[in-house]
């Protein structure tokens, strides 16, 4: 079902659509069945998902009117990857202190292990595991946020103990647990200016890396750009490591080097977006990929929208290059640093 068909259903409340996906709308945080009888929002602040529980995982809540959480799943593809969320979503509600297993997802759907992971994996791109990981992330925050302790906000998000929590905790957080529940405090981030031909860039950083790569032509919107990105953190100009790698970054740029300067990166996302983002820098300098090939290589060609959205969230243009993906039309399609930047770029990569 393309997302022309899913929006003309909506707009027209089908209940033939009920069960095939549901969307949210990104002004309210809420997501709706297709033939949901509320006021219909405007296109472009719709967001389309194949499951109630991708868009609880985005960050959404059901709709208490049409209730879009309790419609069951037409495709039985898409009924087994709900199953699979419930599962979990129900493992780590039940506290038990035990790591999940896929053995055990297994056993309580009756299918093998490897075709449990394909058919998960073919819808969502992310596998059950990765997803596990990805929802106990998102309970721990929520539990933080309503005021609990870091052992208690762990142990309710089925860490089983805070030791757990702080395991690979970079790549969850870009900072530690800790720090998190405190809002941020002790997130440092510096920045600094620089001059390119695709005009004013900031780069900015913590201790661990690059977390910003941003273009424009104003000091003071950039900053406000990275304050909004960064609320949390302590922000302030540069006086130190930063320099060298805005200085490599520049380099880059001005000597045409085939070669991304090895900067160390510190970035946070989810496990598919980190997917994407990894799979961008496997794109060599003038060649393409559309979203729709990427989404394939990556195992999950219904994830087309997903990429076009983790592409569009990249925090490190330029050295996660994003700006190599195109439209399947052969078309530049946005770009967070406008269009003509991402066709300067893609020029000046041509000629390398």
């Amino acid at each position: 079902m393309t997302n022309d068909a899913r929006l003309n259903a909506v707009m027209s409340r089908d209940k033939q659509a009920d069960g095939k996906f549901v969307y949210g709308v990104k002004t309210t945080g809420i997501y709706c069945r297709p033939s949901c009888p509320a006021r219909n929002p405007k296109p472009e602040n719709i967001r389309f998902f194949e499951l109630p529980d991708i868009a609880e995982v985005e960050g959404f809540r059901a709709c208490r009117r049409c209730r879009p959480d309790l419609v069951k799943i037409a495709d039985p593809s898409l009924s087994l990857t709900r199953q699979i969320c419930q599962l979990i979503q129900q493992h780590i509600k039940e506290q038990t202190g035990e790591k999940l297993a896929l053995g055990w997802l297994a056993s309580e759907t009756g299918y093998s292990e490897d075709h449990l992971s394909r058919s998960f994996k073919k819808i969502l791109g992310i596998s059950p595991m990765e997803y596990y990981d990805n929802y106990r992330t998102i309970a721990f925050k929520a539990n933080v946020k309503a005021g609990e302790s870091i052992s208690e906000a762990s142990y309710g998000a089925g860490f089983g103990s805070a030791s757990r929590l702080y395991e690979k905790a970079h790549a969850r957080f870009g900072m530690t647990p800790a720090s998190y529940a405190k809002g941020g405090e002790g997130a440092e981030i510096a920045y600094a200016f620089a001059e390119c031909f695709l005009g004013l860039m900031l780069v900015a950083g913590t201790r661990h890396g690059v977390c910003a790569i941003y273009f424009g032509n104003d000091e003071e919107a950039l900053v406000t750009e990275l304050n909004l990105e960064f609320p949390r953190a302590e922000i302030a100009a540069d006086i130190g490591l930063l320099a060298n790698w805005t200085k490599a970054i520049v380099e880059f740029l001005q000597e045409s080097s085939a070669a991304l300067p090895e900067i160390p990166l510190d970035m946070y996302g989810t496990a598919f977006q980190r997917r994407v983002w990894q799979a961008l820098l496997q794109i060599g300098p003038g060649k393409t990929r559309t979203y729709r090939e990427l989404a394939e290589d990556l195992g999950a060609p219904k994830s087309v929208r997903a990429v076009g959205r983790a592409c569009a969230t990249n925090p490190v243009s330029l050295i996660v290059p994003c700006h190599r993906v195109i439209g399947t039309d052969g078309k530049l399609h946005g770009y967070r640093w406008g269009l003509e930047r991402k066709e300067a770029l893609r020029k000046w990569e041509g000629a390398l």
